[in-house]
């Protein structure tokens, strides 16, 4: 299981005063107003603990001022940068909810338990999920995060179980 959550990537920055334009990564983008700190990713093989001084929402995009942040060249070299969490500061997740950096990378099994694939990637498209599988044969194949093709998800075995509906690889 991933010990950092991603929470956000850098749009770009806002205003001249180092503020950064942010996408949320998480299911509540007013999840910003309730972290005192975020880590920044800084491209170098670390991550920058950065004290959030204030939150401001601008349609679906949070502006962060973060601390250590003063100009809009600095904000602006942190485009396309991820900030993270520790998951132990994530919100809590409700039944049949998973934070999707637990999901990707997991094995990918039919009911059978003949191996499928593998979990490359989940794509939110607002009525449900949908999970891109690279299947053993080198193909990709798009899943929808629904009951009737979802059997099961066990993190902490890293192995998803999946019903093929029909038409599904047609």
């Amino acid at each position: 299981m991933e010990t950092m959550l991603q929470v956000g990537v850098v749009v770009k920055a806002h205003g001249v005063r180092g503020e950064l334009k942010v996408f949320p990564t998480t299911d509540s983008p007013q999840r910003f107003q309730d972290l005192s700190h975020v880590y920044l990713d800084t491209g170098r093989e670390d991550y920058r603990e950065c004290k959030i001084l204030g939150v401001k929402s601008v349609n679906k995009f949070a502006v962060l001022k973060l601390e250590g942040i003063s100009s809009m060249d600095e904000a602006e070299s942190y485009r396309g940068k991820t900030l993270w969490i520790p998951r132990e500061e994530a919100q809590p997740l409700g039944e049949d909810e998973y934070y999707i950096g637990d999901l990707i990378g997991m094995d990918v099994v039919l009911e059978d338990g003949s191996s499928f694939g593998v979990l490359k990637d989940v794509m939110e498209t607002g009525a449900n999920d949908v999970y891109v599988v690279k299947t053993t044969q080198g193909k990709e194949v798009l899943l929808p995060a629904i009951g009737e093709c979802i059997s099961d998800v066990d993190v902490e075995t890293g192995v998803m179980t999946v019903h093929l509906m029909d038409g599904l690889l047609s």
